[in-house]
């Protein structure tokens, strides 16, 4: 500013005039990295994670995950099967060195070295190629890797028999739930003796369905106190009265007069 001739202003060439266009950075001296990380590489990145989410979720919509029994600690007959995703190390434990007395080995030691093999891959491999074949460490880790995860994957599904497996555990999800009168006594029987195996809609659970059962009063009487098939004798744990309310409750459970009498005419 000089006095008596106004003001002057001086521009900083370190301040930008006007605003700029995105223009990537110059990384000559990095081969393939050629573009700004905001918003061109981290936008493809997002258009990649879409696309697959879609297709993932189109895949369940498609084909939904089969649903088996609940979960029930008094079945010892049935045998559990892991999630789709470590169905591979389900079938890694099957082998000889992995399981019974080198479970330790198999269950910890070797998936311990299998994934930390894989997080320690970018640090074996500080290179600045980008391209798979130029990087031969992670490469590998990463191809043996998934090689091994699909191979015991498919494994594991060859062998696990799917369809036997769908007709002994499987619950019909489309079914629709049965109206039954909750509030009577004969529900309050079946809820404290039946439902941890038959449901509590009688759908059926570790035990078989009793809906429509064709099996009269009396039949049913008599297998709750003496049993039947796998179903131990003395499962039923009450009073004659409490026997009849059961019997004539699993033969009409949406209530009504019509089958306690009938019941009560047989005897």
């Amino acid at each position: 500013m000089h006095r008596g001739k106004g003001m002057k202003f001086v521009g900083d060439s370190r301040v930008a005039a006007g605003r700029k266009p995105n223009i990537p950075k110059d990384y000559s001296e990095y081969p393939g990295r050629t573009e700004a990380f905001w918003p061109n590489f981290l936008l493809k990145e997002w258009l990649v994670g879409a696309v697959f989410l879609i297709g993932f979720l189109i895949l369940v919509a498609a084909h939904p995950s089969p649903l088996e029994q609940q979960a029930d600690p008094t079945n010892a007959g049935y045998i559990p099967l892991p999630d789709w995703y470590f169905l591979f190390l389900y079938q890694f434990l099957k082998y000889e060195f992995a399981g019974g007395n080198y479970i330790v080995l198999g269950a910890i030691v070797m998936p311990g070295l299998a994934f930390g093999a894989l997080l320690l891959a970018p640090f074996l491999d500080v290179g600045p190629e980008r391209r798979p074949t130029r990087r031969p460490i992670a490469t590998g880790l990463m191809l043996l890797g998934v090689i091994a995860t699909f191979w015991l994957t498919y494994e594991s599904v060859i062998h696990a028999n799917y369809e036997e497996r769908a007709e002994k555990y499987s619950v019909d999800v489309e079914a629709v739930e049965s109206e039954i009168d909750t509030s009577s006594e004969g529900y309050a029987v079946y809820e404290a003796n039946c439902l941890s195996c038959h449901g509590d809609q009688l759908q059926g659970n570790s035990g078989p369905p009793l809906i429509d059962t064709e099996k009269s009063a009396d039949e049913i009487k008599t297998i709750a106190v003496e049993g039947i098939g796998s179903m131990p004798a003395d499962i039923f744990q009450g009073s004659d009265e409490e026997l009849q309310a059961l019997a004539d409750f699993i033969k009409n459970p949406e209530g009504g007069e019509g089958e306690e009498g009938e019941g009560e005419g047989e005897e």
